[in-house]
């Protein structure tokens, strides 16, 4: 059996588990920069405010219906992640941490024990543990312990917040529920094309001919049809190193300058070479890219990006940001208000297989000052140690108006009790 925990209103749980206040109270959270709503909590939700919906636009109506606004914490998210997910692991041993707030269990040999007893129970420890509240679908396939999730979300009060399917009537029943479009791995597109099938829940999906689903959904979805048919096609996958790495800000303010924009990028390639490192890889190939506003019609509008190759594997700071500034120079156009750039790492590869170039190697310096730079960072924080690209007199923020503070990775926004 497979189960699916799922936290509530992830975003949200968070920021309540640190002001009891606002339990019941409609909350939204913003994206990078407090442009869009990127989470709602149910009540936000019942107030008609959409996902995405930009924040400048429902200004009035979240002072109207006194919903709570905040800016994106992720160090604060993260951390409350690893918490639950190190949490969930205490009751199985095979996990996959499919998102941040999102986790599939395997429970071999578990044929003899109650997993509604068994799911109440993790749903206690969890929420004891972290004060996240979760909710738990059990089912023989994953794609089948998805629909419970939903199910067991949909319907706290009936399923306690925990739904098994472990019958071949529930399983009818769950599919019958579920529509064409809520199932995991169907798209828009295929939605449509199966609806055009008259194909409009689950249960009439997996009646279509496994033929016409292998030739017009491939073998993913002719697995993903197996699967609601109760046959296990997909096991747990292992943590995964990111094939990509995409570090992308919009301005606060239009940039026209290519200084300006050289120490944005050399910020965000610098950034990129952080995270590459923290998974132990290396890059040999890098896209930059700038684009103006293209809700200012008013303005020229230009967009474009270069991929740009380096002669060996690295993961030096130093040689991505010569790269990405390389690529800059090639694309930048001026009397343009540029709005947004961004640096993608690409063509990754673990530490242990890097392919060695007989006529250019890496600096044996590099690997050694990268890891001091790295451990004085973390200890000090806030990128203590910076290069000089970065324009060191200068200090490059995201618009945080609303941020919460870091209750549990700053020990000076440590919660203080006052007796």
């Amino acid at each position: 059996m497979f189960a699916l925990v799922d936290c509530n209103n992830f975003y949200a749980s968070c920021q309540r588990v640190f002001n009891p206040q606002l339990q019941g109270k409609p909350i939204v959270i913003l994206s990078n920069n407090d442009g869009c709503v990127i989470a709602r909590s149910n009540e936000a939700k019942a107030c008609g405010i959409p996902m995405g919906a930009p924040a400048f636009e429902y200004k009035k109506q979240f002072e109207e219906h006194n919903i709570h606004v905040f800016s994106s914490n992720f160090a604060l998210y993260g951390d409350m992640s690893s918490r639950v997910m190190n949490t969930l692991s205490q009751f199985s041993p095979d996990m996959e941490v499919y998102s941040v707030d999102e986790a599939f269990l395997k429970f071999t040999g578990f044929e003899h024990f109650d997993l509604k007893e068994l799911g109440l129970k993790m749903r206690r420890t969890t929420t004891k543990n972290t004060g996240i509240p979760v909710s738990i679908g059990f089912a023989p396939t994953k794609a089948l312990a998805k629909i419970a999730n939903k199910i067991a979300k949909k319907y706290p009060l009936e399923t306690r917040a925990v739904h098994t399917i472990d019958t071949e009537e529930k399983r009818i029943k769950a599919l019958r529920w579920t529509k064409i479009e809520d199932v995991w791995g169907i798209g828009k597109k295929h939605a449509q094309r199966l609806k055009a099938q008259n194909v409009h829940t689950a249960l009439d999906f997996t009646k279509l001919p496994d033929a016409w689903v292998r030739k017009n959904m491939h073998v993913v979805g002719l697995r993903l049809k197996k699967e609601l048919e109760g046959l296990s096609a997909l096991d747990l996958e292992p943590i995964q190193n990111k094939k990509m790495i995409a570090t992308t800000r919009s301005f606060d303010k239009p940039l026209t300058t290519l200084d300006e924009l050289e120490e944005r990028v050399a910020t965000y390639a610098i950034l990129g070479a952080e995270k590459l490192r923290r998974q132990n890889s290396h890059c040999q190939m890098l896209m930059v890219f700038l684009q103006t506003n293209p809700h200012r019609q008013d303005q020229p509008q230009y967009y474009r990006n270069i991929v740009v190759n380096h002669p060996f594997p690295t993961d030096s700071s130093i040689d991505i940001v010569r790269l990405a500034k390389m690529g800059l120079k090639q694309i930048f156009r001026a009397n343009h208000f540029y709005k947004k750039a961004g640096v993608i790492l690409m063509d990754i590869t673990p530490n242990q297989n890097v392919q060695l170039n007989l006529f250019s190697q890496s600096n044996p310096k590099h690997p050694q000052l990268m890891a001091t730079i790295d451990k004085i960072n973390l200890s000090l924080g806030n990128h203590k140690v910076k290069f000089a690209s970065q324009a060191l007199d200068r200090v490059w923020k995201m618009r945080q108006e609303q941020l919460s503070p870091n209750y549990t990775t700053n020990i000076k926004d440590i919660i203080t009790i006052k007796l």
